[in-house]
């Protein structure tokens, strides 16, 4: 056990850095379908909520954007579907869907500002 105790209530906050937090907050809207929780214009920081109530997703104005680091998965039951969907508002895939064979299909994409995610699809047992 670690020498504290974590706050289980309030899940966990993903937080990523974007040039326009507008065009970030519409683009998320758009893209994800998530809604915004709040927004702090003076310190130029929102939270959205996502389709998974434990998980929002912070976004943080700034002139120098860090896209780099861990990338955010999330499970979709139509990979197809789901990129379609983005392709067709213009987003940016890093090359074709993969595919591990009998476990999942895969899927990175960039958000506005090069922040990257992912799209995985569980794959039936073989």
């Amino acid at each position: 056990m670690p020498p504290f105790e974590y706050d289980d209530d309030r899940g966990i906050v993903i937080s990523l850095t974007v040039a326009d937090l507008d065009t970030s907050i519409d683009w998320y809207g758009k893209a994800l379908g998530w809604t915004l929780a709040y927004k702090l214009d003076e310190y130029g920081w929102c939270e959205l909520e996502t389709p998974n109530a434990s998980i929002h997703v912070g976004l943080g104005q700034s002139e120098e954007l860090k896209t780099d680091g861990a990338v955010p998965t999330w499970r979709v039951k139509d990979i197809d579907a789901a990129r379609a969907h983005l392709e067709g508002i213009g987003t940016r895939f890093d090359g074709d869907t993969s595919e591990v064979p009998g476990m999942v299909r895969l899927a990175t994409f960039f958000d506005p500002d090069g922040n990257p995610w992912m799209l995985a699809q569980v794959l039936p047992p073989a």
